[in-house]
């Protein structure tokens, strides 16, 4: 059984969904910006109670760094979109490879500016189990994560996969983006606010690009026809 899937009867939803997300990034971003006090207590409480459990077990110290520095590394994301850009250009469907590329280089541009906006410290440790470079608001691991799933799973409905397919590729990019937050966590370089900002930015960037994809392309089509892709 194929999934049914029209890109231009998706924008309402979409577009709810990314202002929302965004919504909620913009008031976290203000109370990480303000040292909102219980925010900054339970960060520290996460990071504190998982530091102290890493520096006790090197063995998963040792999967996470491997998780965190390869499998769900930046750069992994980065180039699993690369190789879907590529390939929709060569099937012809360039608008969609042209708008895929450019929501990751946006995505990655957030992310830096923001970073270098807040400004905010990672944890600091006596007796560090990782390290990690540029600022911690918001976790770009995470952030990466979300937008690269995202529209990788969009391209899989645009293509109408089979069911089994499309629940297994849900549930793979619920792990990859649960997971490398985790990850983040555990190996004591992140708070716990920037792995929730990282996930909501990412859901902001992908949701509305693909908002913005809809209601372009249903301007476009025809009446009765297949949108443009």
């Amino acid at each position: 059984m194929r999934l049914p899937f029209r890109p231009t009867r998706n924008c309402p939803p979409l577009l709810t969904l990314g202002l929302s997300c965004a919504l909620l990034s913009v008031a976290l971003l203000v109370l990480v910006a303000v040292r909102w006090s219980p925010l900054i207590s339970l960060d520290s409480t996460v990071a504190e109670a998982l530091h102290r459990n890493a520096v006790r077990e090197p063995g998963l110290v040792h999967v996470n760094r491997v998780l965190t520095d390869w499998v769900w590394d930046p750069w992994t994301m980065r180039a699993l979109t690369a190789v879907a850009v590529v390939a929709l250009w060569w099937r012809g469907t360039r608008l969609l490879a042209v708008w895929v590329a450019a929501t990751s280089a946006v995505a990655t541009l957030l992310q830096q500016g923001l970073k270098a906006l807040v400004g905010r410290e990672r944890p600091r440790w006596p007796d560090p189990v990782d390290s990690a470079n540029y600022a911690a608001f918001p976790s770009g691991h995470v952030m990466t994560a979300a937008v690269t799933c995202g529209l990788l799973l969009w391209l899989l409905r645009i293509h109408t996969v089979q069911a089994p397919v499309w629940w297994a590729s849900l549930a793979l990019a619920a792990v990859s983006v649960a997971g490398v937050a985790l990850t983040r966590l555990y190996l004591g370089v992140h708070w716990l606010s920037d792995v929730v900002g990282g996930t909501l930015l990412g859901g902001a960037v992908c949701a509305l690009s693909l908002a913005g994809y809809a209601a372009y392309t249903g301007r476009r089509e025809p009446a009765g026809g297949k949108p443009p892709l």
